[in-house]
């Protein structure tokens, strides 16, 4: 069975945009072929759960992902982290063999 985890500090902020919103169960999470590594991650808000979603859920928050990206996301976390002016949810990701230098992109 996959896993994948979600800290509290990203479970905060997916009810914070959820609530300022207005709407939605939870953050929808899926990959794409892009950058030079191979991979991205999409966010997106998850308004209704599709009948293929895997949900997780973890200090009140919901993470939908999606078929194609579960195995690419397996026992990773999901993190929400404060850096500098930077906010932005952090994927650590065992599965991740290398990444390009800006970090927009990943190889599994």
């Amino acid at each position: 069975m996959a896993t994948l985890n979600i800290t509290t500090a990203a479970a905060n902020q997916i009810q914070h945009v959820l609530a300022e919103r207005g709407q939605g169960l939870g953050l929808r999470v899926s990959v794409k072929p892009s950058g030079c590594s191979g991979y991205s991650y999409v966010l997106d808000f998850a308004d209704e759960a599709n009948p293929d979603d895997i949900s997780f859920e973890a200090h009140g928050a919901q993470v939908f992902v999606t078929p194609n990206a579960l195995e690419m996301l397996d026992g990773s976390e999901v993190d929400f982290v404060n850096e500098g002016l930077n906010r932005f949810f952090r994927f650590n990701n065992p599965n991740v063999k290398d990444e390009c230098g800006c970090g927009e992109s990943f190889t599994v």
